[in-house]
């Protein structure tokens, strides 16, 4: 079982709201499954595919929202620190406006930031985090990690994609 996210709130309007463009009739199909799916009371796995501009991170900026204004938390796993930057820097300024705290966590972080970010995590003061492989390693907790989603997952081991679904005490 998972927690069942209820319907789609504020943030996720307001999200949608400010696109400077309309969804596509394809992307507003997805995020109806993608919504059918979170309030079903069960884990979600979904594949999104689709071509370089297509729409799929603003698909999955729409499920992480979507946990957020349940009360969680939510995760955009990248394969590469550049990756992770990238979707970082996309982030950071939307969602500062609209009042969330987003953290970025990969292995080249100084110690004393990286503690700031797992304490964040932990703590729930941080709603959405960005990061690479380091969001599954050891000393990384979440207080109530909603949604996860994992960019270019077929650059990630069946094991390291399913750590994310798994408290840190239970990860091999």
């Amino acid at each position: 079982p998972a927690c069942a996210i209820g319907p789609p709130g504020g943030l996720s309007r307001r999200f949608l709201e400010a696109l400077p463009f309309l969804p596509t009739s394809a992307q507003r199909k997805v995020m109806a499954e993608v919504d059918g799916d979170l309030t079903a009371g069960r884990p979600m796995l979904r594949l999104l595919q689709g071509d370089v501009g297509s729409g799929k991170t603003m698909v999955a900026v729409y499920a992480l929202l979507r946990a957020v204004e349940s009360g969680g938390q939510a995760a955009l796993m990248a394969p590469t620190e550049v990756l992770a930057d990238q979707h970082a820097l996309r982030l950071a300024e939307s969602l500062e406006e609209m009042g969330i705290r987003m953290g970025l966590l990969k292995s080249s972080l100084p110690a004393s930031v990286r503690r700031d970010v797992t304490a964040g995590l932990a703590s729930g003061e941080l709603s959405v985090v960005v990061g690479t492989h380091a969001l599954i390693q050891d000393g990384v907790d979440f207080r109530d990690l909603r949604v996860a989603v994992i960019d270019e997952q077929h650059r990630f081991g069946v094991r390291q994609r399913d750590a994310l679904r798994r408290p840190a005490a239970a990860r091999p």
